[in-house]
């Protein structure tokens, strides 16, 4: 499972390094290119629950199996796409690919583990797996666009369906004995458009040969969408996200706060390859292989938080790692102003390595704390989306904003770490007030 996890993660991170490479072949503008990143994210993250759904009523087992074959199929795809716009549409196919094979993987994990020591470190590695690839992403995308071309970022990832066969070794599914008819599909397709909505909305504000009204309109089009997903769960007789899901207040913030801190973290990822790429002129290979300590530090981080996590607890380890990705956004904005070199960036890297492993294996501790056989699905489809929609939602706000045309006069730097610390305090006050979860279990 965690080695599905490991190819998936590398396909997030693996495009941003190659952007210039992409906008320069298809003579796409860098305002554009955003929706490379974005439509893998937003597709992911908005039918993440609805593969969650999936699993709990068709049987873990087929869903994984479904949802890796259209994650390879989609990067065959965005290798040969001839037009920028399949190349989008790629990109939003492997995103769902992703949303429906992850919430059943994760499931499996937290289902083979009961609460406690056992499963603390099973999310560990799952956690740390997910972590190295995402970092190695960003190193294959400077090695494979200097050396073999963008297009091959993509197509390392078709061998990932060889790495379905290791589905066998998942137990046979369930009979299935519910309704699989009745899935909420209307429920699926508007929680894609909220946020596609918001984030069109956003990045469309801060071009100023744009009328007015776009952006109102994309933002209007997201409360709308967000207000008609929830009558259409309340109404629904097997919802894609029941309701009753927010009773359990620690749920319902370890969510939150998990949307937060991967915003924060998203962000820090395009701001090292802004400042590596666009700042200091540094090429695809380069670029990647500056990032080599952050994957260094995740390792390090891995080994460190396991036992961290029983012993403090997981509502202090998510306090820490806010605080370790506050400090990065800090020394982000500090080495920008400076203007100063690539190696004052290890520091931040090295913060956003502490703040992912410490932030995010407690979270994902909390959001599953308590699931049974027919919620797990659910539960971890929840958490995943919050991290990917929290992701995409923050590069939208803190990158858009920071970055957008309107604002030229001001430092981009400084106001894309200024708006993602202001959401990881929000985070830390948050998290504060939920309650921690199984904690004579998780310190036995």
């Amino acid at each position: 499972m965690s080695m599905l996890q490991f190819f998936i993660a590398v396909d997030v991170t693996v495009v941003n390094i190659a952007l210039p490479s992409i906008g320069a072949d298809f003579g796409v503008d860098d305002h554009s290119l955003t929706w490379v990143v974005v439509a893998y994210t937003i597709a992911g993250g908005g039918m993440l629950m609805l593969g969650g759904r999936l699993g709990d009523l068709l049987g873990r087992r087929r869903v994984l199996l479904a949802g890796t074959t259209l994650f390879g199929a989609a990067s065959l795809l965005a290798g040969v796409a001839p037009s920028y716009g399949l190349l989008v549409l790629a990109r939003l196919l492997q995103g769902a690919g992703e949303a429906i094979a992850l919430p059943a993987a994760m499931a499996t994990i937290v289902l083979l583990f009961p609460e406690g020591p056992s499963r603390s470190r099973a999310l560990s590695v799952w956690a740390a797996v997910a972590s190295c690839g995402l970092v190695l992403g960003f190193v294959l995308s400077g090695v494979i666009t200097a050396h073999l071309g963008w297009r091959w970022i993509f197509l390392i990832s078709v061998p990932f369906i060889v790495v379905v066969a290791a589905i066998v070794l998942v137990e046979r599914d369930r009979p299935v004995t519910r309704e699989s008819g009745s899935l909420d599909i209307a429920g699926a397709l508007l929680l894609i458009a909220c946020p596609l909505l918001f984030t069109s909305g956003v990045v469309e504000a801060g071009e100023p040969a744009v009328s007015y009204w776009v952006p109102v309109a994309a933002l209007a089009g997201a409360v709308l969408a967000g207000i008609g997903f929830v009558r259409v769960e309340a109404r629904s007789p097997n919802p894609l996200l029941p309701l009753s899901f927010f009773a359990d207040r620690t749920r319902v913030t370890a969510n939150l706060t998990t949307m937060l801190l991967s915003a924060a973290l998203s962000t820090s990822f395009l701001l090292f390859t802004f400042y590596l790429q666009d700042h200091l002129g540094f090429g695809p290979l380069g670029a990647g292989l500056t990032m080599l300590p952050l994957a260094v530090s995740l390792i390090a981080f891995s080994v460190l938080v396991p036992p961290l996590l029983g012993r403090w607890g997981a509502r202090a380890c998510v306090l820490a790692g806010l605080g370790f990705a506050a400090c990065a956004m800090a020394s982000i904005a500090l080495v920008a102003t400076l203007s100063a070199g690539a190696p004052w960036l290890i520091p931040a890297m090295v913060l956003i390595a502490a703040g992912m492993c410490f932030g995010l294996v407690g979270l994902q501790y909390i959001a599953v704390s308590g699931v049974t056989d027919d919620d797990a699905g659910i539960a971890s489809g929840v958490q995943r989306a919050a991290d990917q929609l929290g992701g995409a939602t923050g590069v939208a706000v803190c990158v858009g904003i920071g970055f957008a045309p309107a604002l030229h006069a001001a430092d981009p730097f400084l106001i894309a770490t200024l708006l993602a610390g202001i959401g990881l305090v929000a985070g830390a006050l948050v998290i504060r007030r939920a309650p921690e979860p199984s904690t004579a279990k998780a310190r036995e």
